[in-house]
């Protein structure tokens, strides 16, 4: 099966709402969102959430490079901090992730696709995050585990 295609069914965007705001931003106090760039007051975005799965650098950067090569990878970032890379997933996956190694918070709203911490910013018509398929990002990251344990630099 050697076509140059990822080995996996096409992902499903169904989900995804046409107009899907950029990033990843936190919510404003009292769960709203806030509004981003040249809106004026009275801006209304689209209440689009995503869930965060966050890994060590190190086994998010290799994952990164495995759903790259599968034509798989969406909007990935770094933390604040610098020492996590967080993969953009549909909302509600949080509900069910359960891989060591990682974790999946829920809640995470749009950012600027400007912001200096993407990885992999949102690209196509209007900047738009496109998250990562659930499913296959938890098969990179098993994948990623093993490859870097095989290399001398795991367990992590």
């Amino acid at each position: 099966m050697a076509t140059g295609l990822p080995h996996h069914r096409g992902l499903s965007t169904r989900w995804v709402p046409p107009g899907v705001a950029p990033a990843v931003l936190p919510e404003a106090p009292g769960g709203e969102l806030p509004a981003l760039g040249g809106g004026g007051a009275g801006a209304v975005r689209p209440a689009v959430r995503y869930d965060l799965v966050t890994v060590s650098v190190r086994h998010g950067l290799e994952t990164v490079d495995i759903l790259r090569l599968r034509r798989a990878c969406g909007a990935v970032l770094q933390t604040a901090g610098g020492s996590a890379i967080a993969f953009l997933v549909p909302a509600g996956t949080a509900a069910s992730w359960h891989l060591p190694g990682s974790s999946c918070t829920a809640g995470a709203v749009p950012l600027p696709p400007t912001d200096p911490r993407w990885v992999m910013p949102p690209a196509g018509p209007g900047a738009t995050a496109r998250p990562t398929d659930a499913w296959v990002l938890r098969s990179a990251l098993c994948e990623a585990a093993c490859t870097l344990t095989a290399g001398g630099l795991g367990p992590f």
